[in-house]
């Protein structure tokens, strides 16, 4: 039991350890002989790093002791290395003992005591400036155990105390076990402190990390580089006035280059190695990312550097790296694969010249891209296939020209080349080698390189309507002749859609775990491809059973929601970008489907599931190395093979984890956005059914030529065809009005869903306004149409009346006519007679021609010409005798 085991045998009850510890601190401080008091403190420094309640007692009535002599006893050093050995010692756990979390734990309570007092942090900190190599050893090794259990008091502090931060650069190029002590306090002392960080920055401290990572051999240095390495990560981190200041030291980009440089054996990836290689790639990225809003020049600073970087050949570096080192450990070529990405993000220079890179030696050299390609397509880490399927994402974001350049090389392969050589598949083009894996399946079975091709082809096609145009005009060979001709890729694309959701739903589960992210990525591959494209939302209904898998797979219970919320984004593109002429596949047909099969509130509802399934952090780069690594190579490389563990099988049994890196952040925005434009859309729709049946004015008038027959005959047709679409609106009109009932109903109704019921009721409002207005110019109509028959009939009448008036006038010049031809004279007479009556025949030749064609036009409008005269007449005698009576 050592001292305590002596002193006290087996009675070790605090209130000895009190009284012992009492007897030492009395000793130190009141003793008359040097010696007793040195043996004092030698005696007290060995009870306190063997027993917590000597600790205690120590922190409880020992500190102002220890620290009088820190101040008063500067010449007697043995002294002052005792105080500082038993006051780290009293901060420190007790490897041996074990102390309960209900119990008190007295390395942090002393070290709360001791840091609450500024100015002891200034005595010790004043250690420094000693000659004695152990009392500035054991003082750094004191304030690093302090700011590791009070950081902010100590760095407070230590920019209370003037010159505080410039002694501990000095340590810097002190010897080097002092040196490491400095590099260590320095790297716990500068995290989240942005005042020291600048402080460190104008001493100088670039120029000295950067002297000891060349001293110590860069990668190939041992423990000292990563403590430089964390350093220089803490002093750029959220601190851009820091990565300014790094740019313009002349070696800074340079070093950091260099560690990247795989020196002597290329296949030895020692512990240390790769845990300063994950470092240096860990501080590139701060270089060249900033999750920073409130930094206005942060977009300029970050392509400065991204050109730096590229300029100085860092991609060659990169890609040896994450690409062609393939016996490089796993978590550093993720890590080299991302840093590629955020080098070509936003940056077109940089993609340029990344898609002119060539790998490999003679005779098998290849463009970069396509061996990122292969990588994507073979590897066996899902972590490593979303590491460089992100550097697609990147090049391909906003880079027409180069999303172009992909869709060139698409070119389809006879289904020999399916199972190629490798020689003769290093000989393949870019799209050769992306359509080789996207019908790999057919060959296999395997649906993992057909999915992984399919994420890279979502890049290339996103937002380019040129590209999706050529990629819709591509079609595959079936695998078999009796499994048909060639069809369209989309549509093949369609069929792995059902497949990957039959692997995923077989038993209830899935039968593997890269299967989780098959089914996501098919359907944003289907989202992106249809979002603002007419053509393929054709080439998409040209199947029936497209649309029908769509509503079952909404409708589907063992569907997941984020499934059933991308088949409804499916269905509203096939509404909103719709401009097929065919009533079969409009898209007032897609929304009857809808209205009929699901139920309008239903599906605007599952957009709110949808995002309610994906509110998860999304992350586009792993997290892998952020956290400070511990300074112990064996714990370190426990670390790094745990983070690799992770990479191999990432969180098998977390699903959320494969889905925050297919459906990123980015893309729920997206189809957040997409949202609005489908209600929008169905809203019009529903306003303005069946467009393509519009009221054209020409058609009311008669054409030239057109008899009146043929004329009234297709008015009536016209409104025969009016009558049937007010019958389809009514019946619509009922089927909403029915779904807002139900939805005002319901006792709890989220905010989407009372918002997607406004929209409908709003839109039946403007239906019924439409339908009447539609109504009451029939009316008009149809009363115009009276009007008109009303006025021939009293032309008719007239006519009529005026032909009898003729009659009876001729009947009466025909008499007097006699009666002057049987007198014998009067001839005058007789030839005015005869010339009134040739005029009066004359005018009846006149009448009789517009009596037959009032007659034809009354017959036209469905009236009996006959029985109407009959009529007429009856009245004329009823008139005649009225006369004669």
């Amino acid at each position: 039991q050592g001292v305590v085991g002596r002193v006290f045998g087996n009675d070790t009850s605090s209130s000895n350890y009190d009284r012992y510890v009492e007897r030492l601190i009395d000793c130190i401080s009141n003793g008359v002989l040097a010696e007793d008091r040195r043996s004092a403190m030698t005696e007290l420094l060995s009870i306190v790093v063997e027993s917590h309640a000597a600790q205690l007692a120590v922190g409880a009535i020992g500190f102002p002791v220890l620290l009088g002599v820190l101040k008063e006893e500067r010449d007697d050093v043995e002294m002052v290395r005792g105080a500082l050995e038993t006051l780290v010692g009293a901060l420190n756990p007790i490897e041996h003992g074990r102390v309960l979390k209900s119990e008190v734990q007295p390395a942090l309570m002393n070290s709360d005591l001791l840091s609450r007092e500024a100015e002891s942090i200034s005595i010790i900190l004043s250690l420094l400036s000693e000659e004695d190599f152990y009392v500035r050893y054991y003082t750094l090794q004191l304030l690093t155990t302090l700011v590791t259990k009070s950081p902010s008091r100590i760095q407070e502090a230590i920019l209370t105390i003037p010159g505080g931060v410039t002694n501990l650069v000095d340590m810097l190029m002190d010897r080097e076990v002092i040196r490491n002590e400095a590099l260590l306090l320095l790297t716990y002392l500068t995290r989240e402190a942005e005042e020291i960080q600048k402080i460190l920055v104008f001493e100088g401290a670039f120029e000295k990390i950067f002297s000891i990572i060349t001293e110590e051999g860069g990668s190939e240095g041992g423990v000292v580089v990563q403590d430089c390495l964390e350093l220089l990560k803490n002093l750029l981190r959220h601190n851009p006035s820091n990565q300014v200041a790094l740019l313009r030291e002349t070696v800074g980009f340079d070093l950091l280059i260099s560690i990247l440089k795989l020196r002597g054996s290329f296949f030895k990836f020692t512990q240390q190695k790769t845990i300063n290689l994950l470092s240096t790639l860990d501080t590139i990225g701060l270089l060249l990312h900033s999750d920073s809003q409130s930094d206005p020049g942060k977009d300029a600073r970050l392509a400065v550097n991204k050109t730096v970087f590229v300029q100085k050949r860092a991609l060659d570096h990169l890609l040896m790296l994450g690409v062609e080192s393939r016996w490089a450990p796993v978590a550093t070529r993720c890590k080299a694969l991302n840093c590629i990405a955020v080098l070509v993000s936003n940056h077109p220079k940089n993609r340029d010249t990344l898609a002119s890179m060539v790998l490999g030696g003679e005779p098998n050299v290849e463009p970069a891209l396509n061996s990122i390609l292969r990588i994507i397509l073979r590897t066996s880490s899902v972590q490593e296939f979303f590491a460089a399927d992100y550097i697609f994402k990147s090049f391909c974001e906003g880079n027409h020209e180069g999303q172009r350049m992909l869709a060139s090389t698409l070119i389809p392969q006879p289904l020999a080349m399916i199972k190629a050589s490798v020689e003769e598949d290093v000989k393949m083009s870019f799209g050769s080698l992306l359509l080789h894996g996207l019908a790999s399946s057919e060959s296999d079975g395997d649906l993992e390189a057909c999915c992984r091709a399919a994420s890279v082809l979502s890049h290339v096609l996103k937002d380019n309507s040129q590209c999706k145009d050529k990629v819709l005009k591509i079609e595959l060979e079936a695998p078999l002749p009796s499994y048909g001709g060639p069809e369209p890729l989309m549509h093949r694309m369609m069929r792995y859609l059902a497949l990957a959701s039959s692997v995923k739903n077989k038993d209830g589960k899935s039968s593997a775990t890269e299967s989780i992210y098959f089914y996501p990525i098919i359907l944003k591959l289907l989202v992106l491809w249809l979002f603002d494209s007419p053509s393929a939302v054709r080439c998409f209904l040209d199947s029936r059973h497209h649309l029908n898998y769509l509503i079952d797979l909404f409708s589907s219970q063992n569907s997941t929601p984020y499934a059933r919320g991308l088949a409804a984004v499916l269905l509203g593109e096939c509404i909103s970008y719709n401009t097929v002429a065919e009533s079969e596949k409009n898209a007032y047909s897609v929304v009857d489907i809808i209205s009929q099969k699901i139920g309008m509130t239903s599906y605007l509802a599952k957009f709110n599931e949808l995002h309610e399934s994906l509110c998860f952090p999304s992350e586009e780069e792993p997290d892998l190395g952020h956290k400070a690594l511990t300074r112990s190579p064996a714990a370190s490389m426990s670390e790094i093979e745990d983070d690799e563990n992770k990479i191999s099988d990432i969180n098998k049994d977390d699903d959320h984890s494969l889905l925050t890196k297919v459906l990123d952040s980015e893309f729920i925005d997206f189809v957040k956005g997409l949202e609005a434009t489908i209600r929008e859309k169905i809203v019009e729709t529903y306003s303005h059914p069946k467009s393509q049946v519009v009221v054209v004015p020409l058609e009311l008038e008669q054409a030239s030529g057109e008899s009146n027959e043929d004329y009234i005959k297709r008015l009536r047709q016209f409104l025969e065809k009016q009558c049937i679409e007010i019958q389809d609106l009514l019946r619509q009109n009922a089927t909403l009005a029915e779904e807002v009932a139900k939805t005002g109903g319901r006792s709890r109704v989220s905010s989407t869903e009372e918002k997607g019921s406004r929209v409908e009721v709003e839109a039946l409002g403007r239906q019924l306004r439409e339908t009447n207005q539609r109504m009451e110019k029939l009316t008009a109509e149809a009363l115009a149409y009276r009007s008109t028959a009303g006025k021939l009939e009293s032309d008719l009448k007239s006519l009529s009346d005026a032909y009898n008036s003729l009659e009876n006038a001729n009947f009466e010049l025909e008499k007097e006519l006699k009666l002057a031809r049987s007198g014998g004279g009067g001839e005058a007479e007789a030839t005015t007679s005869e010339a009134e009556l040739n005029d009066l025949l004359v005018c009846l030749g006149q009448e009789q021609s517009k009596n037959e064609k009032l007659s034809a036009r009354l017959i036209e409008l469905g009236e009996d010409v006959d029985k109407l005269l009959e009529c007429i007449r009856e009245e004329d005698d009823d008139d005649d005798d009225d006369d004669d009576d």
